[in-house]
């Protein structure tokens, strides 16, 4: 059976992003199709409109039902609660409020954390009872705005278990968990999340066991041995800040002593390099020729409590096991009996052969697609790929597998964490942990993302 290679380099449980992304890289991505079709025919059948390729509809949809045990009378607001800061500027949170409030019998708003009140002993805004909060950042945020804002109405909320993500999620949304996983592993973990997770270690001077089981007397000496071979990044950190990468970071010594300094670091084994890269083609406007350009794919799984919710595709520049920079890739399902590698090839050979003149014009349409859709970052459109990254039906339902078992998989971590048995890899202060005790997870409404370097070109398992 065909399905895919590859490994998550991190998950995240706290309240990840991305879910409505794909959904307008998506629509972008097939008429860029078409477009090129029109130029130069490609004759390969592909699906733009699977429904595992717009995630949102999943995450609407379990939004819907925990609103719905929660609002017994049918009058409450569905909350979307993000940093002051973000409210104009993240496009996906806007876009969840206008299709939440496009359902009939469903209102919602979208409000900095603040804005909440205690109405008659009741969380409300402006007035009015909120009956579910999706709150978009983690509880190290909340608890640094509640020191000076006094956030009592949004805890209050998280103490009503009215809080999507649930804050007990947040002791497992670590990345020093993939210790558990890497360390004589086993039963109760599920070997399909074992053999995706790369050996990961906390940093900082210590004996243990490495990459082959071999025994490790002094975890700096060794890290910086093997420095081409690792990855340092924040246990808690986001969009590649402070992640040092070897080869790419020449100075082992910088990166050891920035881990060190700053504390809270894991290192991990790097990424195999054939699984992160495929190449798609690009305009060169130096030379004024197509070119193909070799890029990092990193592939988010969306997942909830009902399974697998969709995926988002994305490209960047930097080989290492965290994607930076780049942007959006559109995605495609196959048709039974193709293959995957000379259909991409086929592909690349067919765009590369275009006129340059002639896919300018397409690339100038894609940017102002993304404007029209709001679909921008800074100064301008959010980069996308202008082919599709191909994924079969038989890879589809081994994610939906993979994705099942990483699912199980941080619910048993949930209850060690809860036995008491993970506080040596849960560095987070009592306060906040006070915070996650208000709401135990235990597989409630939740999303999860993970962030993997997937290879789906033609893998016979």
């Amino acid at each position: 059976m065909k399905t895919f290679q590859g490994y998550h380099s991190e998950w995240n449980l706290g309240s990840p992003g991305g879910w409505d992304y794909q959904r307008t890289t998506q629509m972008i991505g097939k008429a860029v199709w078409a477009e090129i079709n029109r130029i130069r025919p490609i004759p390969v059948a592909l699906d733009f409109d699977h429904p595992m390729l717009s995630p949102i509809s999943g995450f609407i949809d379990m939004l819907l039902k925990a609103n719905q045990r929660l609002d017994a009378g049918g009058q409450g607001l569905i909350a979307l609660v993000a940093e002051e800061e973000t409210l104009r500027d993240v496009v996906e949170n806007r876009n969840l409020v206008d299709r939440l409030n496009r359902v009939e019998g469903v209102s919602s708003a979208l409000m900095a954390p603040h804005e909440l009140e205690l109405r008659n002993g009741k969380v409300s805004w402006k007035g009015r009872p909120v009956s579910l909060i999706f709150m978009d950042f983690n509880t190290d945020v909340l608890l640094r705005l509640h020191r000076s804002h006094n956030l009592a109405p949004l805890l209050r909320a998280v103490q009503e278990r009215r809080v999507i993500n649930p804050r007990g999620t947040e002791p497992i949304n670590v990345k020093s968990m993939f210790e558990v996983l890497t360390d004589e592993a086993g039963p109760p973990f599920h070997n399909e999340v074992i053999k995706r997770t790369p050996w990961t270690r906390q940093f900082y001077p210590r004996k243990t066991r490495g990459p082959s089981g071999e025994y490790i007397n002094d975890l700096m000496e060794w890290t910086c041995r093997n420095w081409d071979d690792l990855v340092l990044k924040p246990e808690r950190g986001y969009s590649g800040k402070g992640v040092r990468v070897g080869k790419v970071h020449r100075s082992a010594d910088e990166a050891i002593n920035l881990a060190l300094r700053e504390g809270g670091y894991i290192v991990q084994e790097k990424i195999p390099l054939d699984l992160w890269s495929e190449e798609i083609p690009v305009l060169d406007p130096e030379t004024g020729r197509i070119v193909l350009d070799r890029v990092q794919t990193d592939f988010r799984c969306l997942m909830g409590c009902e399974g697998l919710q969709g995926f988002l595709g994305r490209y960047g520049g930097v080989p290492t096991n965290v994607g930076s920079g780049g942007g959006v890739q559109p995605l495609a399902v196959l048709a039974p009996g193709i293959s995957v590698r000379e259909t991409v090839e086929r592909i690349n050979q067919a765009i590369s052969g275009m006129n340059y003149n002639d896919l300018e014009q397409v690339f100038e349409m894609q940017n102002r697609m993304a404007v029209k859709e709001s679909f921008t970052y800074l100064l301008g459109p959010i980069k996308i790929a202008l082919r599709p990254r191909l994924i079969t039906h038989d890879q589809i339902d081994a994610l939906k597998d993979y994705c099942t078992a990483v699912w199980a998989d941080c619910l048993t971590l949930e209850k060690m964490w809860s036995a008491g048995e993970l506080d040596h890899l849960v560095l987070m202060e009592e306060e906040e942990l006070s915070i996650a005790r208000m709401h135990p997870w235990e597989g409630s409404a939740a999303i999860i993302a993970s962030d993997g370097l997937f290879n789906f070109m033609d893998i016979q398992e």
